[in-house]
C-alpha cells in the first residue's frame, strides 16, 4: 500500500513539475526563463554560414510587392551592372505598369508582368528568374520566401524577414535544406557612418566592445495612410513588444560578430501604456485596444557577457533617431543627434591629430573626427560611394546594399547578410513580446545555427582575390 502511495506522489509531483516548467503559448518557463522550442536540424542538412552558390553571369530578378520600397528597388537595380529586372508581381496591376514604366525611362527591356492573388507564385515558378526580391507586407515575407527557395529562387525579403520565432526557423530551415540564399534587406547596416564605424572597431580603434545600442524612434504619423489595407497599423494593434528592431539590432549585432564568435543570450523588455497608438486605432479603426505600447524598451545579454539596448516609438513626436552608440574600452561613437566619436588620446595617431589636449571626456573636433572618417573610410564605400549617393536610397545605403547583394551573387562568395542574421534580427518581436506580457522575465533568444555561433572569427565582407 505504502509503494503504490509513494508511486501516485511521485507522478503528481513530475506533472506538477511539468506544469510549472510550461505555458500557453509556443514557449515554455523553465526556472522562471521563457525558452522557445529549437528543433533540431533535420537529417542530411547542414548550415548556411559562409555558403556560396555557383556564381552567375547575370543576376536575374523578379520583384514581389510594388507599393512603398517596391518601385524604388526597381529603379536602383536598374543602375546595376549584371543585374537584369526580368519579373515584376503586385495585387494591384496598375503599380505593376507603373514600375514597368521605370524601366522603360531607363531604355531597359520590359520585364513579365505578374499580378493578382497568386500573381507571385508564378512568379517564383518561372525558369528565368535567380533571385526573388520581396517588398510586401510583413507576414507575407515568410510564405513568398520559403515558396521561392522551394522554386531554386535566392530570396532577398524586407525587414523584418519574418514576425515569429517559428517562421524564422521556416526560413532557415528552407534555406539549409533548399542551399538557397535567404537575405534581409536590413538596408541600415551599409549607412556611411556605420560602416566607417565598423571598419575602426575591426581595426580595434574602441578597444573592446562591451555596449551597443540601436533603436527606431520615426514618428509614422505622416505615413499611415501609405501602408495597402492599414496593415501596418492593424499588425501593430494586435503585437506588444519591439515588432521592428533590425534597423538597431542589425548594426549592433555585426560590431560584436553576433553568431561569429559571440550570441544573443536572452533579453527582457518592458513598454508604456498605448496613448497614442489608441487614439489611431480608435479614430482610423474603431477599435477600442492596441497592443504595441507607444514606447518599448528591450535589454539583450550575450554570451560574452555584452549588452545591447534596443528602442520601439513610431507614435509620439521626436526627431527621427536609429540611436546606434557604440561603447568600448578604448572609445565612443553615436550617429544621433549628431554624428561623433570620443577616444583615449592614445588611440588617434599624431597625424590626425589637430590638438594636443584631445579628451575622453568629451567629442573629437569636427576637424579630428572627418579625418578619422576619411582614413577608416569602409572599403565597399570606396568602391561604390559616389555611385551611390548619385542613385540614392536613404542617402545611398539602399544602394549599396543592392549592389553588394548582386556582387556577391555574381562572384560566388558569401552574402553580408545570412539566414541566421534574418531569423536573429526578426525574432526580437516575439521575444520581446513575451518578456512584456510575462511581467518583464528574462526570454532565451534562440540559436539559430544550432551550436555554430562560435565557427566564424567575425564578420568579413567578401570580395574578390
Amino acid at each position: 500500500m505504502k509503494k503504490r502511495f509513494y508511486a501516485l506522489c511521485t507522478v503528481c509531483l513530475v506533472i506538477c513539475g511539468i506544469l510549472s516548467s510550461c505555458n500557453e503559448g509556443p514557449y515554455r518557463i523553465q526556472d522562471g526563463v521563457i525558452v522557445f522550442p529549437e528543433p533540431s536540424r533535420a537529417p542530411g542538412q547542414t548550415d548556411m554560414l559562409s555558403f556560396a552558390a555557383s556564381p552567375l553571369d547575370t543576376v536575374r530578378v523578379g520583384f514581389i510587392g510594388l507599393g512603398m520600397r517596391g518601385p524604388s528597388a526597381v529603379y536602383r537595380f536598374s543602375y546595376i551592372d549584371g543585374a537584369r529586372v526580368a519579373a515584376l508581381c503586385d495585387l494591384e496591376p496598375d503599380r505593376v505598369d507603373s514600375s514597368c514604366r521605370i524601366l522603360s525611362e531607363r531604355g531597359l527591356p520590359p520585364a513579365s508582368r505578374y499580378s493578382g492573388e497568386d500573381g507571385w507564385k508564378r512568379l517564383c515558378e518561372s525558369d528565368d528568374i535567380d533571385l526573388v526580391y520581396i517588398c510586401t507586407d510583413w507576414q507575407s515575407h515568410v510564405d513568398i520566401a520559403v515558396y521561392a527557395m522551394e522554386h531554386g529562387k535566392h530570396v532577398a525579403v524586407e525587414v523584418p524577414a519574418a514576425t515569429s520565432v517559428a517562421d524564422c526557423w521556416r526560413l532557415v530551415d528552407t534555406s539549409e535544406r533548399t542551399r538557397r540564399h535567404c537575405m534581409m534587406l536590413e538596408n541600415c547596416v551599409y549607412d556611411f557612418f556605420e560602416l566607417t564605424t565598423l571598419n575602426m572597431a575591426q581595426q580595434g580603434l574602441f578597444g573592446e566592445i562591451l555596449h551597443a545600442e540601436g533603436s527606431y524612434i520615426h514618428n509614422l504619423s505622416e505615413y499611415w495612410d501609405d501602408y495597402y489595407g492599414n496593415w501596418r497599423l492593424d499588425f501593430n494593434r494586435s503585437h506588444r513588444g519591439d515588432v521592428y528592431a533590425t534597423h538597431g539590432l542589425g548594426p549592433d549585432c555585426q560590431l560584436l560578430g553576433i553568431h561569429r564568435g559571440d550570441r544573443m543570450d536572452y533579453l527582457v523588455a518592458m513598454d508604456t501604456k498605448s496613448v497614442i497608438g489608441r487614439s489611431l486605432a480608435e479614430e482610423r479603426m474603431g477599435k477600442d485596444s492596441f497592443a504595441n505600447g507607444d514606447q518599448t524598451t528591450t535589454v539583450i545579454r550575450t554570451v560574452n557577457e555584452k549588452t545591447i539596448l534596443l528602442q520601439h516609438n513610431v507614435y509620439t513626436p521626436r526627431p527621427y533617431d536609429r540611436m546606434y552608440q557604440v561603447v568600448g574600452t578604448k572609445g565612443y561613437a553615436e550617429k544621433y543627434p549628431y554624428p561623433g566619436y570620443s577616444f583615449e588620446p592614445d588611440q588617434i595617431e599624431d597625424s590626425i591629430r589637430s590638438y594636443d589636449d584631445l579628451s575622453s571626456h568629451s567629442f573629437v573636433p569636427d576637424d579630428v573626427r572627418d579625418a578619422l572618417m576619411e582614413k577608416y573610410r569602409h572599403p565597399i564605400v570606396k568602391e561604390i560611394e559616389e555611385k551611390a549617393k548619385k542613385v540614392g536610397g536613404h542617402g545611398g545605403m539602399d544602394f549599396i546594399m543592392d549592389y553588394r547583394l548582386v556582387y556577391c551573387l555574381r562572384n560566388g562568395l558569401p552574402l553580408d547578410q545570412d539566414v541566421y542574421d534574418a531569423a536573429e534580427w526578426s525574432c526580437i518581436g516575439e521575444l520581446t513580446s513575451a518578456s512584456i506580457e510575462n511581467g518583464s522575465k528574462p526570454v532565451r533568444v534562440p540559436d539559430f545555427t544550432r551550436g555554430a555561433w562560435d565557427k566564424l572569427d567575425g564578420l568579413h565582407f567578401a570580395l574578390v582575390k
